[in-house]
């Protein structure tokens, strides 16, 4: 069978973050129960054509799915198991926001089949917390770790974002020590980004961010201090201690088919690329019809598909394979892009070892610059 992972979008939140441009918003208990209802419909209807794929992982992000109440989540899973084939052992993860937890609902989350939850930290000063609009304490988040260790879960994941307003290279060493120092077994360090249509983009001058070389330094020094407590950099912004990497990301950033469920939710099979509607009312007034609500196919041609391997794949530390290249496309790589290759390995941004290309540590911090190259 062929692998596929799946995407199951919950698009719910307490508040949304000044600085968020995710399809996300607030909502009350009777739009979450039809919005429930919906997701099943489509879960148990699109399932039909996916008869010949095995899912790996399976990842519900949002928004907050916290914010369900257990049997949420559960009858999700279940609707999963009844209507796709899960591979035994597969990656299971949650998203959840500190606050929206419970002791019972983490108990109820693991016995469910989750297996691997994805906190929303951010920072561990609550200063810079505040300034986020964040919706918790870093007090709050820590009664949300235990509670999770106490529930079962052995591969939890801290999200923890840099440049934020009024932090310094100080603050930010230190929240990366105090969650190191828990020792979850993966870590996320984003740098803030500023996107259009957010109320953070509008008020951008006024926000008092650090200054260009503050988060260059900021982001130089995370491979450092996380290698320090056992965490190995296996891309531009993950962390993870041996054999807990991402399944589910990994498996976007190397090219695996993957299928998404719900609101706005994109899938790639083969070469399509589509998405679900994000408009609420159509997804509820449709019943989550699979044949309702896709929309924005994309056909990728052969061009498109070796540039997403190449940007995909190079966000990796350990870059992309030219053996897998030539494998999938028929035709080898440096016959597609040996100029652009040997351009950034004569700046020092690209290395060539063992039949892998890859960034460089200088390369990493010019990223954007370099898979530019590779855009069709």
């Amino acid at each position: 069978m062929k692998e596929m992972e799946l995407y199951v979008h919950i698009p719910f939140c307490v508040r949304k973050c000044e600085y968020c441009d995710f399809l996300s918003f607030a909502a009350g208990r009777e739009i979450q129960a039809r919005y429930l209802k919906a997701l099943e419909a489509e879960i148990a209807g699109g399932s039909d054509a996916l008869r010949d794929y095995e899912v790996s992982t399976v990842f519900i992000g949002g928004g907050t799915p916290s914010l369900l109440e257990a049997d949420g989540i559960e009858r999700i899973l279940e609707g999963l198991r009844r209507n796709f084939v899960i591979r035994e052992g597969a990656e299971i993860s949650l998203e959840a926001n500190p606050g929206t937890v419970s002791g019972e609902k983490l108990k109820r989350y693991r016995e469910s089949g989750v297996n691997r939850i994805s906190f929303g930290c951010q920072s561990t000063v609550n200063e810079e917390l505040a300034k986020l609009g964040r919706i918790h304490t870093f007090e709050e988040f820590v009664v949300s770790w235990e509670l999770a260790r106490e529930a079962g879960f052995e591969n939890i994941n801290v999200d923890l974002m840099s440049g934020l307003p009024g932090q310094d290279a100080g603050s930010w060493e230190m929240s990366l020590r105090v969650i190191a120092g828990l020792g979850p077994e993966h870590i996320s360090a984003y740098s803030l980004i500023l996107e259009e249509g957010t109320p953070f983009y509008e008020k951008k001058d006024q926000l008092g961010l650090p200054d260009e070389d503050s988060e260059r330094l900021m982001y130089e020094s995370t491979h450092a201090i996380l290698a320090e407590y056992g965490y190995r950099q296996y891309e531009i912004s993950n962390y993870a201690k041996a054999g807990y990497e991402c399944r589910h990301n990994l498996g976007y950033w190397t090219g695996t088919e993957y299928w998404g469920l719900g609101l706005g939710a994109s899938s790639l099979l083969g070469n399509i690329r589509f998405r679900n509607t994000g408009d609420m009312e159509y997804y509820l007034e449709s019943s989550g019809r699979p044949d309702l609500i896709q929309e924005e196919t994309e056909r990728l041609d052969e061009t498109d598909r070796q540039a997403e391997f190449m940007i995909l794949g190079l966000r990796l530390t350990e870059g992309v394979s030219e053996r897998e290249f030539e494998e999938r496309f028929g035709i080898p790589l440096r016959q597609v892009y040996g100029g652009q290759v040997e351009k950034y390995r004569q700046a020092g941004l690209l290395k060539q070892e063992k039949g892998r290309i890859a960034l460089t540590r200088r390369g990493i911090s010019l990223s954007n610059m370099v898979m530019a190259e590779f855009l069709p």
